[in-house]
């Protein structure tokens, strides 16, 4: 099976992928002894950036002074975008609402959380690049060790101008319970239900960085296996298979997700789970690669991009007591509607079961 004719070459795409990495910002999350406010699921404290600096503390765009932005520390050099300004030729696109704090090179925006000590949060937030608008949401993922944490959003600085940052938005946070198998599933969080929080008004889900990247995963029970992220999509803007979240691949065999299961060495076992497209204009063929151990199989799936899924099933003889179930796509696709974003196919209802023996 070939992959659509309008694909772009794989060295194109890579350099595309390298670039939009470069883009993402790094979430520092440092335990602390500050005195903070307590956290609820949902944007931070002006999270949404929409509460501005007072005109004195402004000059133009930059803001100064450490507390310049209310509820927030800077440092560096930031700024207070408004939707619909121009920089030169170029309108300056606000993620979401009407205003962003823009970061130049090794600027940062920090607020202290008062969060509960040994549970699982993940950070949530917007970023657009200043040229070529990039929408994304970047979740970061904590467990604190004391009550209260520093969230420190940074640009560590890729462009040769200061001023040339990316936009923040929307700074989220949300609760994480991490899932455990049971005797109908012994995958953990199979269904994708537990994950980062998704803003309710945006449409364009959530990217989840590689274990490369983060040292937990914002996706309980699962593991980003690979170079880049995967989308974290709801069923309010996307088509989902079963319940109301799901996975999107977006970047090929650089794009997987694996969790390793308990097994009994000698036994058999049934891996099964949902393919489709999330009708996000992500058409052509697909292939979904599904591993459990030395097992494989290969799942095509032709997508016109507006949404449907298919089933399919892997069985296998466990060889040892742990198992690693892993998933990735074949190939790299483009929306048919944007030649500019990588989609891919959804997987969803990941359901793994020992056969009895008859």
């Amino acid at each position: 099976m070939s992959s659509p004719s309008f694909l772009p070459s794989e060295k194109k795409l890579r350099k595309r992928l390298k670039m939009r990495a470069a883009m993402l910002l790094s979430v520092l999350l440092l335990a602390t002894c500050h005195v903070a406010f307590s956290i609820k699921d949902g944007l931070v404290e002006n999270g949404n950036f929409e509460v501005g600096p007072k005109p004195s503390d402004l000059k133009g765009t930059e803001m100064i002074g450490r507390y310049a932005l209310p509820e927030w520390e800077i440092s560096g050099f930031v700024e207070y975008i408004k939707a619909g300004q121009k920089q030169g030729d170029m309108l300056l696109v606000v993620p979401e609402g009407a205003y962003a704090a823009r970061l130049g090179n090794e600027a940062s925006i920090k607020q202290v959380l008062n969060l509960t000590m040994g549970m699982y949060y993940s950070v949530t937030f917007s970023a657009a690049r200043t040229s070529a608008m990039d929408g994304t949401r970047t979740p970061g993922h904590l467990k604190p060790c004391f009550g209260t944490v520093e969230l420190v959003i940074h640009n560590p600085g890729v462009e040769e101008d200061p001023a040339c940052g990316p936009l923040i938005d929307s700074v989220a946070i949300k609760a994480l319970f991490p899932p455990r198998p049971t005797n109908k599933n012994i995958m953990k969080n199979g269904g994708f239900e537990e994950g980062p929080y998704l803003l309710p008004n945006t449409s364009w889900g959530v990217l989840i960085p590689p274990n490369i990247e983060d040292k937990h995963s914002p996706l309980p029970g699962w593991m980003v296996e690979s170079l880049k992220a995967v989308k974290y999509i709801d069923v309010e803007h996307f088509s989902v298979p079963q319940g109301r979240r799901a996975i999107e691949l977006v970047a090929g065999k650089e794009s997987a997700i694996a969790q390793v299961a308990r097994t009994i060495t000698g036994k058999t076992y049934t891996l099964s789970f949902a393919v489709g497209d999330a009708s996000n204009s992500c058409e052509g063929s697909m292939v979904v690669e599904a591993f459990a151990g030395k097992d494989t199989i290969k799942v095509p799936y032709e997508s016109k991009g507006k949404g449907g899924f298919k089933r399919a099933e892997l069985r296998f003889v466990a060889v040892s007591n742990r198992t690693r179930i892993m998933f990735y796509s074949t190939f790299y696709t483009m929306r048919s509607d944007d030649f500019s974003s990588l989609c891919g196919p959804v997987i969803d209802d990941v359901k793994l079961l020992s056969l009895r023996r008859t």
